[in-house]
């Protein structure tokens, strides 16, 4: 099964590639209080229609390179 995630774009300086931030709650195993962690995609993205702050879904994939594992599908609005 395939991961989909929501996330915010970071950068837009690679040809075809963007990178995504995506943000993600969890509850502390001791203390309870939510704990927010934030991870970087490297996302692969054809047209380049993506800006900076858009908020986008991605789509795990084959490896289209050495870091590049996600691809995009589309933004959200």
């Amino acid at each position: 099964m395939t991961k989909t995630l929501t996330g915010r774009v970071v950068s837009t300086k690679m040809k075809h590639t963007v990178v995504v931030a995506v943000t993600r709650k969890y509850p502390h195993a001791r203390y309870k209080k939510v704990v927010m962690r934030q991870k970087k995609y490297k996302v692969h993205c054809e047209d380049e229609t993506v800006k900076v702050n858009d908020s986008v879904v991605i789509k795990e994939t084959r490896p289209v390179s050495k870091d590049k594992h996600f691809v995009l599908i589309g933004k959200v609005k």
